[in-house]
């Protein structure tokens, strides 16, 4: 099974940009479509991102759409989300996922088996 681990969560102002990665390890990391889900203090996790395998597909929240951007290189194992014009509810602790094998979605926590322990991503406005 596979292993993740997020990274480059902060505290950035209002307006600014952050780049998350999240590194996988212990298998093929291209047999995973791809997720990015987030969970802000005393808030369900809610959808931000996905990918598909293969890199070609991928799908936004309403609230992040053209702001955020996921992509993922297989070459190297990781897979990132851009994040752009940043808003203080943007804020959250951001966790990567992984799906195994194709599940019909990409948007509900159920549609994933691998979780990582989650990044912090803070904005002060």
């Amino acid at each position: 099974q596979v292993q993740l681990v997020e990274s480059g969560g902060g505290l950035v102002q209002a307006g600014g940009s952050l780049r998350l990665s999240c590194a996988a390890s212990g298998d093929t990391f291209s047999r995973y479509g791809m997720g990015w889900i987030r969970q802000a203090p005393g808030k369900e996790r809610e959808f931000v991102a996905a990918i598909d395998r293969s890199g070609g597909v991928t799908y936004y929240a309403d609230s992040v759409k053209g702001r955020f951007t996921i992509s993922r290189d297989n070459a190297r194992n990781t897979m990132y989300l851009q994040m752009n014009s940043l808003k203080p509810e943007d804020a959250a602790l951001y966790y990567c996922a992984a799906q195994p094998y194709y599940k019909g979605t990409y948007f509900t926590i159920d549609d994933y088996d691998y979780w990582g322990q989650g990044t912090q991503v803070t904005v002060s406005s």
